[in-house]
């Protein structure tokens, strides 16, 4: 069988597709990942780069050009649903050709396609191509599909739901709802120029069949002290992929504060090394999913992949809410009980000693872990993908 995998060029989007793709490979199956902004590291399989045209800044200000109001409760992560629909309906548009023409020569069976990787649905329906939907994010792939096919820019083609869809929601988060100012998951925020297309006009695709989300953060090398666990409790800090405004970058409040807590501190990433207290230590880009397992907690901007990966790992995280999908991730983290949902620049010595100390927020992350392990894992989740193909 003969697999695409697609994902808008972003490392946030691309990554949690990886472990199902190599996962197919290892199978037997001949797999592409269509995307862009590739690792150095993508587990040896072969990629096709079609985001030369993508550019989501871009995209964007167009959007909030048209929808102002909308583009505001967006950066404070307050939007719903109704900016990433138009957002990435119109940035699924420059994928659509490249794709086609990678497809075209392939000639796959099936194509996977992440929750704001709809190119892979409108080239597929083209071309009579079964699809999966793979969820990426902690919003449910089905309301983020019918957010991004509604949308103005791409209401008007026909884009059938896809025969199978992935969730990779640990069972006590999922469907659980967080409350917006401006509207439900499932009920778009509308603002007063030029209506968005409401989400529940589409049909609802069939239930998701469940997956275990396998952190995987694109390689890098580990240094020894970082697999082994410290003299004192270590907490890791890492940043967005993604620089722009509001993108929640904990570490200048984390330094300021880190003196005064008993634990060592690892920057991953960090913007500046300068003026670092004795107890926190800097490194480049590691794998996350093989140092979080030594760490006793996790501090982070509240993006997807990154709360996935702590709960996976069964360490408390302290997250920062913000722009697009991160105040939603954050607050359902905090209701869960397994995390602390604090403002970038409000993180204190004390958030950061409780985070350390708290005996429900560490059993709550435990429990989300035992839930994430008891998920089927990629590789029993293959024989679903042949089934749709008769291989």
């Amino acid at each position: 069988m003969r697999i695409v995998f697609v994902a808008a060029p972003l490392q946030g989007h691309l990554l949690p597709l990886v472990p199902l793709a190599a996962a197919c490979r290892d199978a037997g199956h001949e797999v592409l990942l269509a995307s862009g902004g590739f690792p150095a590291d993508v587990r040896g399989l072969r990629t096709a780069d079609i985001g030369a045209g993508f550019s989501l800044p871009r995209t964007a200000i167009r959007v909030a050009l048209r929808h102002p109001g909308i583009a505001r409760a967006e950066l404070r992560g307050e939007a719903g649903l109704a900016m990433v629909g138009e957002l990435f309906g119109r940035a699924n548009l420059a994928l659509v050709d490249p794709l086609h023409e990678v497809v075209e020569r392939e000639r796959p069976d099936l194509i996977v396609f992440e929750s704001l990787g709809e190119a892979g649905a409108i080239v597929a329906a083209r071309l009579s191509i079964p699809t999966v939907l793979q969820e990426n994010t902690l919003w449910p792939a089905t309301d983020l599909f019918r957010a991004v096919t509604t949308s103005s820019a791409l209401a008007k083609l026909d884009i059938p739901n896809p025969e199978l869809t992935i969730t990779v929601l640990p069972p006590s988060l999922r469907g659980a709802a967080v409350p917006s100012p401006l509207g439900s998951p499932s009920a778009p925020h509308r603002p007063s120029r030029a209506p968005l297309h409401l989400a529940e006009s589409s049909p609802t695709p069939a239930s998701p069949i469940p997956m275990r989300p396998v952190p995987f953060s694109g390689g890098g090398s580990v240094p020894d002290w970082l697999l082994e666990p410290g003299d004192r409790p270590r907490v890791l800090v890492s940043r967005s992929t993604l620089n722009g405004p509001n993108d929640g970058d904990p570490g200048p409040a984390v330094v300021a504060a880190a003196a005064a807590v008993d634990a060592e501190f690892v920057l991953v990433r960090p913007a500046t090394t300068r003026g670092l207290p004795p107890n926190v230590r800097a490194v480049d880009r590691v794998p996350l999913d093989e140092v979080l397992v030594h760490a006793a907690a996790f501090v982070h901007h509240a993006g997807a992949g990154s709360v996935l990966g702590g709960l996976a790992a069964g360490i408390p995280q302290l997250v920062t809410p913000g722009a697009g999908d991160r105040r939603h991730n954050a607050t359902l983290l905090a209701a869960r009980g397994a995390g602390l949902a604090v403002e970038a620049k409000a993180i204190t010595a004390a958030d950061l000693t409780r985070l350390l100390t708290d005996s429900g927020l560490r059993a709550a992350a435990r429990e989300v872990a035992l839930e994430i392990a008891a998920m089927p894992a990629p590789a029993t989740v293959v024989p679903e993908l042949e089934k749709l193909v008769g291989s």
